[in-house]
């Protein structure tokens, strides 16, 4: 039988293609948007990550959610220095929400709330996805965009704690596969994951409607 780590990942396969081939984003790694673009794809993390985080204190000592609560993972402070760099000192005042950002940040508020293992879920797709993924997203704005490599506009990309993600990455499959939840719970957990990354392709969605490719 497969390990809770191979379910989840295979369950959400086609959402994460999906999400990772959106016409935004694509558009965005390969060149075609301005700066302006990526400073908005970047608020509007700074709306999800300011969900998960607010979160994550409280459920440290959940016995489900708390094992994957690491300060190394955090990334509000990042988003935060790479808003100032890219929109200037006042920032927050022109700070926005998608509706597409607002549905997703709301879920995953609820869930840090009221349910730890649908809040791991979006742990899990969030922070394993910057680990990986985001490395190719960082690497193509500085070369787009002329950022410092590993300074202020890709921050939120860089993971000073984390000197071995492989490693980190092996070790958090290992903390989802000693997950304490029965099977029906496993499978509302996977079910949770493929919604996670609707929501993610939904705001993907909605940021292309607003930079479109002039044909």
């Amino acid at each position: 039988m497969d390990s809770f780590s191979t379910l989840i990942r295979t369950a959400s396969h086609e959402q994460h293609v999906e999400a990772e081939t959106s016409t935004f984003m694509s558009d965005l790694l390969g060149g075609r948007l301005g700066v302006d673009a990526y400073a908005r794809y970047t608020e509007q993390l700074w709306f999800v990550y300011e969900a998960l985080e607010t979160g994550a204190g409280r459920l440290a000592e959940d016995p489900v959610a708390g094992p994957f609560i690491r300060p190394e993972l955090l990334r509000l402070e990042s988003l935060e220095r790479d808003l100032a760099h890219l929109r200037g000192p006042h920032w927050r005042a022109g700070l926005s929400a998608l509706p597409a950002t607002e549905e997703y940040a709301a879920r995953v508020r609820e869930c840090a709330e009221e349910w730890p293992a649908g809040y791991v879920a979006h742990h899990y797709t969030r922070y394993l996805g910057d680990l990986s993924g985001g490395q190719i997203i960082r690497d193509k704005a500085e070369r787009t965009w002329g950022f410092a490599r590993k300074g202020d506009g890709v921050r939120f990309y860089v993971f000073e704690g984390i000197t071995n993600p492989a490693a980190f990455k092996r070790e958090y499959r290992e903390l989802l596969d000693g997950v304490r939840a029965d099977e029906l719970e496993k499978q509302r957990v996977v079910a949770e994951c493929k919604r996670a990354f609707a929501l993610n392709t939904a705001v993907f969605r909605a940021l292309g409607e607003e930079f479109p490719l002039s044909a």
